[in-house]
């Protein structure tokens, strides 16, 4: 038996295209095995803080927090243009008028909530709940808005919800830089060549994917939770980019204009 790694990541399309062909025995994993659970994307967070797994996708706010002890991959984030969270509600509200009001967040170490407190520093009233909760919560008058991400992007308004603000877009203007949402991290303790050799599986596995998507999708609508096909395919095309194949220096340039943003605006400790 070979090194067996612990792997976390989530069932949204994006993230089961890209680790599909590694944990479906469709590519070279060099004799490592892939012992792996999906999960919503702040548990992922809280179980990369734990230090229950060995190597795990969570969000970059995380990261700012576990950069000493884990290694960031060059394949697998998801990074980019035109795809940060939305702030949502029923009410035409300006963000100024949601100052204190509740807002429902999809994690406290969700990229989301770290774009919101850099965008809307005010809104100090927040509600955490599960992504695919947050909808329903506005809608049911339990949260005045919410900050929507993931596949919810392409269905609050056909449930009656109306954009507030673009957090990525304002995100964008503000820094002149992509959006990193979401990386693949690995435990520094791992040691260099495995390290190495997981980082040659990454990039092997999301090429694969890229090359050959009807080759992965069976795996992808499996954990899709009945989502419909054109909204699964919209997530992984807006998702999934060359980013995710290697950062380049490009991406490493975003993901620091981030991390010193934040540290800037005292939102992350030194």
């Amino acid at each position: 038996m070979g090194t067996v790694i612990h792997l976390g990541f989530s069932p949204c399309p994006n993230d089961t295209f890209i680790f599909a062909p590694m944990v479906q025995g469709m590519i070279d994993t060099e004799g490592i095995e892939f012992d792996y659970r999906m999960e919503d994307v702040e548990t992922l967070n809280h179980l990369a803080m734990e230090g229950v797994l060995d190597m795990v996708k969570v969000s970059f706010h995380a990261f700012l927090h576990l950069s000493p002890t884990y290694r960031l991959f060059d394949s697998g984030s998801a990074l980019g243009s035109g795809n940060g969270p939305l702030l949502i509600s029923m009410k035409n509200f300006s963000i100024h008028e949601l100052e204190d009001r509740m807002v429902a967040i999809p994690g406290e170490y969700t990229t989301a909530n770290l774009l919101l407190k850099i965008i809307a520093p005010a809104i100090h009233r927040k509600k955490i709940l599960l992504f695919n909760e947050i909808e329903d919560a506005v809608l049911k008058d339990e949260a005045d808005a919410g900050v929507i991400i993931h596949e919810n992007r392409f269905t609050y308004e056909r449930r009656g919800l109306q954009k507030i603000a673009d957090l990525g877009e304002a995100y964008e203007k503000l820094t002149l830089s992509p959006i990193p949402l979401g990386g693949i991290i690995a435990q520094k303790k791992l040691g260099t060549e495995i390290l190495d050799t997981l980082n040659r599986i990454l990039h092997r596995s999301v090429a694969f994917a890229m090359e050959n998507p009807d080759k992965v999708m069976d795996f992808v609508r499996c954990h899709a939770q009945e989502m419909e096909d054109e909204v699964m395919m919209k997530h992984i095309r807006l998702y999934v980019n060359n980013f995710t194949l290697d950062l380049g220096q490009e991406g490493r340039k975003a993901i620091s204009i981030l991390f010193e943003l934040a540290h800037e605006r005292g939102l992350i400790k030194s």
